[in-house]
């Protein structure tokens, strides 16, 4: 994973200049996270197909605020952790507050990760998250390019077996359905979980 590292940094560079720069006499609410708010660089939306492979876009989890991570099943590392963390944040928000944000795991790897698999493991965190993937290669570029996700498949000793580094991060909705936060995995669960409630008051 130290090429995902050195693509996350790069890309945490380029999104912290790129906020600095539109964020100039900007007043609002402060997070630990970073905030992305009015940022244009990124999508506003998605078109994503869930388990029972209907196709869901934001507007389907309007008035919540939506927690959108891309990874996949077969990850070594860290998308279980970050996984597992959401999980912990989703507790440390308390029942009232965790009914109000939508956890969603989008997978880079469509190819091994089915819509049964994808039922079956991201509910294994947590029942309420909800495991998303693209119809197809085009679609899996498209979003993956909207939201700068970088993709890159290492080749393993058969063709089923490989890896993916990618980008690690974390995009985070407000319950309008403005992108507003990109946190990171190794970002402490309380500050997540801060900025979260944040978002929601």
């Amino acid at each position: 994973m130290k090429l995902a590292v050195i693509w996350l940094r790069r890309a945490m560079w380029l999104m912290g200049l790129a906020v600095l720069l539109a964020a100039c006499g900007k007043e609002g609410p402060t997070f630990t996270s970073l905030d992305i708010t009015g940022n244009k660089e990124f999508a506003q939306d998605f078109s994503l197909q869930d388990p029972q492979g209907k196709t869901r876009t934001l507007a389907d989890y309007k008035g919540k605020a939506v927690v959108m991570f891309f990874g996949y099943t077969h990850c070594p590392d860290v998308c279980p952790t970050t996984m597992a963390e959401l999980n912990q944040v989703m507790q440390q928000l308390g029942p009232d507050d965790a009914q109000r944000v939508q956890v969603l795991f989008v997978t880079v790897d469509p190819q091994r990760d089915t819509a049964e698999l994808m039922g079956q493991y991201v509910p294994a965190f947590n029942p309420a998250f909800v495991g998303l993937r693209p119809a197809d290669d085009a679609a899996l570029k498209a979003v993956t390019k909207a939201f700068r996700v970088v993709v890159n498949k290492v080749e393993g000793s058969t063709p089923n077996n490989y890896t993916i580094d990618h980008t690690a991060g974390i995009y985070v909705f407000d319950p309008n359905g403005q992108l507003r936060l990109f946190m990171r995995p190794d970002e402490p669960v309380d500050a997540m979980a801060k900025d979260l409630k944040t978002l929601l008051s």
